[in-house]
């Protein structure tokens, strides 16, 4: 569903002549095949006998698993913008920025950080977390719940804000 989106919008971006959205999505997609052809040849090493065709659709990535590719990306040009920051190339640094504003459309509404807070709390009287060395436990049982929704190195922060109370 999220991928047969991802496609459309690359049409629609083609068609318009908009060359910044297309090469951005292009990249997206670029990055949900790769995904899936690592998918189907880790599968064809387990399971000689299956048929391409087979592969092929076990292989497909499902909307959760693209949300994970999305995020990626978001990642890797936040990482990028700083170390463009650090290297004095603001006008690359915008650059990743406005990839970073047409990504973020293809990810859930993102939690605020009340909401977060409130869900870390949560998890903290839930695992009976009270020092550092338990925000492990924290994070396994508050990943499923923000999956998508909100940027690890914040929910991190808030963690070890949170804990040092």
């Amino acid at each position: 569903m999220l991928k047969q989106q991802i496609q459309k919008d690359t049409t629609d971006a083609l068609k318009a002549g908009n060359q910044f959205l297309l090469g951005t999505l292009r990249m997206l997609l670029a990055s949900v095949l790769t995904k899936e052809k690592d998918k189907r040849y880790k599968m064809s090493k387990e399971r000689p006998d299956a048929t391409e065709e087979n592969l092929i659709k076990e292989s497909e990535l499902t909307d959760e698993q693209i949300l994970e590719v999305v995020s990626a990306e978001i990642k890797k040009r936040k990482d990028a913008i700083v170390l463009y920051e650090q290297g004095n190339r603001p006008e690359l640094a915008d650059r990743e920025k406005k990839e970073i504003e047409i990504l973020i459309k293809y990810l859930p509404e993102q939690l605020s950080t009340e909401e977060l807070k409130k869900l870390v709390a949560g998890s903290i009287t839930k695992t009976g977390a009270s020092e550092m060395k338990d925000m492990g436990k924290i994070m396994a049982d508050l990943m499923p719940k923000v999956k998508g929704k909100a940027d690890n190195s914040e929910i991190s922060k808030i963690v070890k804000e949170l804990l040092s109370k």
